[in-house]
């Protein structure tokens, strides 16, 4: 029999791999539509092929490669879309998280969202409304909120499923100019409806904030495909 402990490095190598190159996809290190080979990945993060290929599975699962028959694993890319189509999603899932959160949330746990929002106004890039405060997990308003519904099978799906690949996207457009300092002015109200235990307003204004989120999301690809075709007439 092997020793349990001697499977321990390999899990460790395997964790390390898949949270290193996970950061690298969200933080756009590893742009969307990259073709990602064990090779590469290997020699880029030194890395052995075993906890490699455990990590690319986990990845899988997650939603941040896909596998291409006669083409290999590459990072995900949303069209125009499917991105559209996930924004829709999350507004309406979040919305009705952030009702619940409003009912279920203790005292203390509202008190924690509120420590958070103070982490995020002293971060210097909304300070310089240039971008904002990008951490995941228990630093996150939006993982918070959605725990705090207490409601499970909108936690799997939101915190699960979904978290990554939208927290992909959060990052890449978060740099919009005038956007951080308007989302954390959106986050404050959030915050203050769920204290009162508004659950219609907070479901309201959550689903606003993800809307205003879509729409500057729109915004921005329509300016890139005009950039680009601008700069293809002049080719």
């Amino acid at each position: 029999m092997v020793d349990s402990a001697q499977l321990v490095p390999s899990q460790t190598l395997s964790d390390g791999a898949f949270e290193r190159i996970q950061t690298a996809i969200v933080q756009g290190d590893i742009p969307p539509g990259t073709r990602i080979s064990e090779q590469f990945l290997s020699s880029t993060f030194g890395i052995g092929r075993g906890p490699l290929r455990e990590a690319i599975r986990r990845l899988e699962g997650r939603r941040l490669v896909v596998r291409i028959p006669h083409a290999g694993v590459r990072v995900v890319s949303l069209s125009y879309e499917e991105l559209i189509e996930l924004y829709h999603v999350r507004e309406a899932l979040e919305g009705m998280a952030c009702r619940l959160a409003a009912q279920n949330m203790t005292d203390a746990e509202i008190a924690g969202l509120r420590k958070v929002l103070a982490e995020h106004e002293q971060h210097s890039g909304l300070q310089a409304n240039q971008s904002y405060y990008r951490q995941e997990g228990d630093l996150d308003l939006h993982y918070l909120i959605i725990h705090g519904s207490k409601n499970r099978t909108l936690s799997d799906m939101l915190c699960g499923d979904l978290y990554h690949l939208v927290r992909m996207y959060r990052y890449k457009f978060s740099s919009t100019p005038k956007r951080p300092q308007q989302a954390f002015a959106e986050h404050h109200r959030i915050i203050e409806a769920i204290a009162d235990r508004d659950g219609e307003l907070a479901e309201m204004l959550m689903r606003r904030h993800i809307s205003a989120s879509r729409r500057n999301i729109e915004r921005r690809l329509l300016e890139q495909d005009g950039a680009s075709l601008s700069s293809g007439e002049h080719c």
